[in-house]
């Protein structure tokens, strides 16, 4: 199943983009018209104990914050649940990244679902950011199968070391924006901004991910807001 599951991804990549123009009846092949995107876009995709049952299944979907703290998550989660994560560069309105999403919990089931996107994408503005978030929000929520959300809020940057820089006032910013829909939705909120903004001793030299330290605070913060969900749910 997993080899499959990243088949389909990999053509996914290849194919979601040349739907916007697929009628197209000129002879021209049809090419994505988002051009939004960063000189290099990734994509990093674990999924572990696909042919084990008898635990909850989490999703983390966020980018590579998301993945700094994952194995801290996936450890403190063992013999909990059964971890998983979708981290990627791909800005909130690109049709990669929704169609990433659609796809994966198309073919997976999950109990709980993480999911975060505000770090990328810092050529676009923040109305593009609000005029995007209904539908990524759509992507996740309409295929989320039952799953419970959490939405994570993204983390402050850097200028230097000790400093917070001036790109966390753009940060601040897309988190509001994203409460203005995932509030009305219900959906629980993770605010790692408000945990990490007092804490600049936590980034690392680039200013926008983190020291150890800092990754295990995240990590053990997700980690018991997946875990008091999973609780619920029994």
């Amino acid at each position: 199943m997993k080899r499959l599951l990243l088949a389909a991804l990999i053509l996914s990549l290849t194919l979601f983009p040349l739907a916007s123009r697929a009628d197209d009846s000129s002879g021209t092949p049809p090419t994505s018209t988002y051009t939004g995107r960063e000189n290099i876009e990734w994509s990093d995709i674990w999924l572990p104990h696909t042919t084990e049952n008898g635990l909850p299944r989490v999703l983390l979907i966020g980018d590579s914050i998301t993945r700094g703290y994952y194995p801290v998550v996936d450890k403190l989660l063992d013999k909990k649940a059964f971890v998983c994560r979708l981290t990627t560069s791909q800005f909130i309105s690109d049709p990669l990244l929704l169609g990433q999403i659609t796809l994966f919990l198309d073919n997976m089931k999950f109990d709980v679902i993480q999911f975060n996107n505000g770090m990328h994408g810092w050529p676009h503005t923040e109305d593009e950011y609000r005029a995007g978030f209904p539908a990524f929000l759509a992507a996740v929520r309409d295929h989320a199968r039952g799953a419970k959300l959490i939405w994570a809020t993204t983390t402050p940057v850097n200028d230097h070391p000790g400093h917070v820089g001036s790109l966390t006032e753009r940060v601040k910013a897309r988190n509001a924006i994203a409460l203005e829909f995932v509030g009305p939705a219900g959906i629980d909120v993770d605010d790692l901004f408000t945990t990490m903004l007092p804490h600049p001793e936590y980034h690392d030299a680039g200013g926008i991910h983190f020291t150890q330290d800092g990754i295990e605070v995240q990590g053990e913060q997700v980690a018991a807001e997946i875990e008091k969900v999973l609780t619920a749910a029994k």
